[in-house]
């Protein structure tokens, strides 16, 4: 049964092997290679740590960390919505970000916002997020990547 929780420090080393598996999976028809490498290849920091501890989420199957999330809740940013490819297409997606809904709601938050690769739009228009124009997002790293910004309204029970 998947079930999600609020993710802690022992969470970190998944969040980031999820990160990386899941961009190389999903990504790599719409993005070179070697950014791709640049944007997740590596290994987590104490920042990273710190993050995960902060503000991530993570979907569990059968004691497993299979997926990820985070929402800045100052910002009603959504980041970091990564499943593990060997559980891609299962609704875990769909589930972690019906439970950042929730949350953004339980906290008065009136829309969320996200920043989708190429690849992911579909996935989120399927969710009910609105958005067309193509950006740049720039990561942590520096790289620059095509993106299109996205937002939903935080609607309770919806």
């Amino acid at each position: 049964m998947l079930t999600i929780r609020k993710a802690n420090r022992d969470d970190a080393f998944d969040a980031w092997d999820i990160r990386k598996t899941s961009v190389h999976a999903a990504c790599a028809e719409h993005y070179p290679r070697a950014a791709l490498s640049a944007w997740v290849d590596g290994s987590p920091g104490d920042k990273w740590v710190s993050v995960v501890e902060r503000y991530f989420y993570v979907a569990v199957d059968r004691g497993s960390v299979v997926g990820t999330g985070m929402l800045t809740l100052a910002s009603g940013q959504v980041d970091a919505i990564f499943v593990r490819p060997s559980h891609m297409g299962r609704g875990i997606g769909r589930k972690m970000l019906d439970s950042l809904q929730a949350l953004a709601a339980e906290h008065g938050l009136d829309a969320m916002r996200l920043d989708a690769t190429l690849n992911a739009v579909p996935f989120y228009r399927n969710c009910g997020w609105s958005g067309d124009s193509v950006s740049t997002y720039r990561t942590a790293r520096g790289l620059e990547l095509a993106c299109v910004p996205m937002t939903k309204l935080v609607i309770v029970g919806g």
